[in-house]
């Protein structure tokens, strides 16, 4: 069976709150077309002949549908096959859990290359089962997918899903944290969940720092954007680290500890730290609030009263991602992408 890749594209992703509050960028919809035509182009260079992809209303892919027929009536053989998914659009987030279904149920498809942001990714992540992720950022806060060309992202799951790099080499484990409320079914985080006192959800996005009470992190970097962020500038934890990050916060002005965090992009806020410990995997940590909102991904989610229970749990090697440093400096020991065609070899 050849293997194909999947590609989920979120049409609607970076349009939150933080565009006003903060200097966040919005991607638009044939910019979005034109990383999914790099990330198809890079595909098919790495031998990747079908690609099947979610559909939506927001236009993406018929902006994709009209630039590769533009290359073929140049005559070039620039893309893979590419089919659309038959399923019914919501224009929600369903759209991208469904997606992600019906692709790992296939069997065919190796890799889903996925734009969007923490919130997207953590869709597919939920519904992915073994099939790895290639992340390509276009959200507001992207903490989880790292910025980087797509079209070296489209190589690097080309070459992946070709099974031309070691699956040991090509793909990363990767934690999540599991929110449960009284014993519930656990929704997901791949980056953090927040405790906030804010119960008002006129705004899901979390930017009113002195609201901010406990936040537990996968991993801690002082180079993101987002809550990851806070936690990073207390304690750095890589994403290869055991555990997380545990922190408890409250309002900057009677805090034990101060620390500027980029919490949305261009909005550096004073954030109240009064004390953090490491988050061992499989530990349950019970938050000392009594009732708020939880954030998963920097997104309220969840509310809970004073009469239930909350447990938060990280879960180590909860998921497979595309290690794409790995994956372009194995290429290159190995010349995986030297021509080796009988022409190339005669010059």
């Amino acid at each position: 069976m050849t293997p194909r890749v999947g590609i989920i594209a979120n049409p609607i992703s970076a349009r939150d709150i933080r565009r006003v509050v903060a200097s966040a960028n919005s991607v638009p919809i044939a910019d979005r077309a034109n990383i999914v035509l790099r990330a198809l182009a890079a595909l098919a260079a790495c031998g990747v002949e079908d690609v099947v992809m979610m559909p939506e209303r927001g236009g993406i892919g018929g902006h994709v549908l009209r630039g590769i027929e533009r290359s073929r009536q140049r005559g070039e053989a620039r893309f893979p096959r590419l089919n659309f998914l038959d399923m019914k659009i919501t224009g929600t987030v369903e759209d991208t859990r469904c997606a992600a279904r019906m692709m790992t149920l296939a069997g065919d498809v190796a890799v889903i290359i996925v734009l969007g942001g923490d919130g997207t990714h953590r869709a597919v992540a939920g519904e992915c089962g073994p099939v790895p992720i290639a992340g390509i950022s276009t959200g507001t806060n992207n903490a989880f997918p790292e910025h980087r060309e797509p079209t070296i992202t489209g190589l690097a799951a080309g070459l992946a899903a070709m099974g031309l790099v070691p699956p040991a080499i090509a793909f990363a484990d990767n934690k999540i944290i599991e929110v449960s409320i009284d014993d519930g079914a656990p929704e997901i985080a791949l980056v953090d969940v927040a405790i906030v006192t804010d119960r008002f959800v006129g705004a899901r996005a979390l930017w009113r720092t002195e609201t901010f009470r406990e936040l537990y992190v996968t991993f801690a970097d002082p180079e993101v954007i987002g809550m990851a962020a806070i936690a990073g500038l207390v304690e750095p934890v890589t994403r290869s680290d055991a555990g997380g990050l545990a922190l408890t916060l409250g309002p900057a002005a009677a805090a034990r500890m101060r620390v500027r965090a980029p919490i949305a992009p261009g909005l550096v806020e004073m954030v109240g730290i009064e004390a953090w410990r490491r988050m061992p995997a499989g530990m349950v940590f019970k938050p000392a609030l009594t009732a708020g909102a939880i954030a998963l991904d920097g997104e309220r989610e969840l509310f809970f009263d004073p009469h239930q229970d909350v447990a938060v749990t990280l879960v180590d090697q909860a998921f497979h991602t595309v290690d794409v440093k790995a994956v372009m400096q194995f290429a290159a020991r190995q010349g995986l992408l030297f021509d080796r065609s009988p022409e190339a070899v005669k010059s």
